[in-house]
């Protein structure tokens, strides 16, 4: 797939495109107490940050409920990146040893197989309680 604007040209390659969010969302699924402390931290600094623009506290306080669930939602779709980045390398990596041919299936098994992880760790967490 070609998208042109006007100055660039740039090629995107929709089975890497796959790959790659196939295996972020592993690496999400797999390490996600890592992924909630990554938004945890994400939240808090953008609200911090917020905090800062703000020359008057009645007014940072007058609209501040709406900015922390605005936050809390940026900080949630951002929390990913960092996955989508480590699931660029492995796609990489299993498009140099296996092929690329196999890149969006050992994708699919991955995030499989993280999602059957993960419903088990919380099952196994809820056990405890």
């Amino acid at each position: 797939m070609s998208i042109e604007i006007p100055p660039f040209q740039f090629q995107i390659d929709i089975t890497t495109l796959t790959g790659i969010s196939l295996w972020g969302l592993a690496l999400y699924l797999a390490f996600f107490p890592l992924s909630e402390w990554v938004m945890e931290k994400l939240e808090a600094w953008m609200n911090r940050v917020e905090q800062s623009l703000y020359s008057s506290q009645a007014e940072f306080d007058r609209t501040r409920e709406a900015r922390e669930s605005m936050n809390a939602f940026y900080a949630s779709l951002l929390s990913i990146i960092p996955f989508l980045v480590l699931g660029g390398f492995c796609n990489w990596g299993v498009a140099e040893s296996l092929g690329k041919s196999w890149t969006i299936s050992m994708g699919i098994i991955a995030a499989i197989g993280c999602g059957v992880y993960e419903l088990g760790r919380r099952d196994g967490k809820s056990a405890e309680r």
